[in-house]
């Protein structure tokens, strides 16, 4: 693992929740997020899991082909304690720049709000005329697929977006980046070993995306079982051959600083959600 802790550090200018740095390693910038504090009641543990979730969700994008940002997990020494990191790549530079959806969102309809309702996500890519629409609609299911396989809790406005050539006006989607909500991070192994295989199955099945619909929050694998939505089988014909569980499994099998418990845990889980995508899969090819 990289030891970021002697690595050059900048001023932090990145967003989010999480604890973080923005660190320069071997020339490359990197923002570096650190274990959370707890901030769930009746929770005994120092930190989440948000840096092997971060790690781990982004590769799975990777894997299925997806552009996506770089990530590394690494340590960095603090107060005499080693803690596990996620250090993900900058990958905007002097041309290229990050223009996030909420920002869209917000030039787009001057008359509405738009938080993640689904529609109203919909209706702003298809009046939006400084993207792609129907590119950009293809890729916003394509990642709800990938979403739902990791579990990602967190997919909201400003967790997606565009990468905007400063000179060329041009817009693209971007790479995919902050996946630090998915995979349970809150669980840790000793909560872990505690979990029944039916237990599992329903963690599996009962993971809502923060994307709401009438109101409600979509619950994955029950909206892409329901095969209602022409966009979303559409997104699953076109990944479904891509998404390699094999090399999933391998990738995490081969993760050293993460404990055989939480290994496992991850395989199952999107191992239970690839079956239920399968399925879908089958009905609709």
């Amino acid at each position: 693992m990289i030891d970021f802790t002697n690595a050059i550090e900048e001023f932090n200018n990145y967003k989010g929740s999480e604890k973080k740095k923005t660190l320069i390693y071997n020339n490359k910038k990197y923002l570096v997020k650190f274990p959370d504090p707890v901030r769930e009641k009746n929770k005994n543990i120092s930190y989440i899991n948000n840096a092997f979730s971060e790690y781990i969700g982004s590769n799975v994008f990777k894997i299925v082909g997806f552009k996506t940002q770089n990530t590394v997990l690494g340590k960095y020494e603090y107060n005499g304690k080693e803690k596990i990191v996620c250090a993900c790549e900058d990958f905007t530079d002097n041309e290229n720049v990050l223009y996030e959806f909420e920002n869209l969102a917000l030039s787009t309809n001057p008359d509405k709000k738009i938080e993640t309702e689904l529609n109203d996500i919909m209706e702003v890519i298809e009046e939006s005329k400084m993207i792609n629409n129907k590119e950009t609609r293809e890729k916003f299911w394509d990642m709800f697929i990938i979403d739902s396989l990791i579990g990602n809790t967190d997919r909201h406005n400003g967790n997606w977006g565009f990468l905007l050539n400063k000179d060329t006006r041009k817009a693209e989607f971007s790479p995919i980046y902050d996946c630090g909500s998915c995979l349970n991070p809150m669980l840790e192994d000793e909560e872990i070993e505690k979990i029944s295989e039916t237990e599992l199955k329903n963690l599996a099945i009962n993971c809502y995306s923060c994307l709401k619909e009438n109101g409600k929050k979509i619950n994955y694998m029950t909206y892409i079982k329901q095969m209602k939505n022409e966009e979303c089988n559409n997104a699953i014909k076109r990944l479904f051959t891509n998404i390699n569980i094999d090399e999933i499994r391998k990738f995490i099998n081969n993760i050293e600083c993460m404990s055989d418990i939480r290994k496992e845990f991850y395989k199952k889980i999107i191992e239970q959600r690839y079956e239920i995508i399968k399925g879908v899969y089958e009905n609709i090819k």
